[in-house]
């Protein structure tokens, strides 16, 4: 299995993550952040139910960017509304570390973010510097 989009249903998951399928494509990575940022939304203030294959690709990097951007709205605007009580309690802290406190949950999705976005410079790094 490749990392590589399916066409308008989803994503495929690499079944290993060896060296020899190569680095993700740039589409997956943002599908990858849509994906962290829709289920941690989901999971620590909705109602806990999405599951990958209910993330499409958004079927063009603009209408990922969109995405992104509207998720990250509703993100910033979610931990805006939190008290400091309730960052350091465990009420919002559902997925996806579990006994840990709201804030645990905020800072690793921050982590995967930033990877993210490392992974997706490289991955532009490495197209400009391809052999034509």
């Amino acid at each position: 299995m490749s990392n590589k989009l399916c066409r308008g249903v989803g994503i495929d998951w690499p079944e290993t993550e060896s060296y020899d399928i190569g680095p993700a494509s740039i589409a997956w990575i943002m599908w990858h952040i849509i994906y962290w940022w829709s289920t941690a939304l989901d999971y620590n203030f909705g109602y806990g139910i999405l599951k990958k294959e209910d993330i499409p690709w958004p079927e063009s990097v603009e209408k990922a960017k969109a995405t992104i951007s509207l998720l990250h709205d509703k993100w910033v605007s979610k931990l805006n509304a939190l008290s400091d009580a309730e960052y350091q309690s465990e009420q919002y802290a559902k997925w996806s570390l579990s006994d840990r406190s709201f804030a645990d949950i905020a800072l690793w999705l921050n982590a995967e973010l930033m990877k993210n976005a490392s992974e997706i410079g490289y991955g532009r790094f490495l197209y400009a510097a391809r052999e034509k």
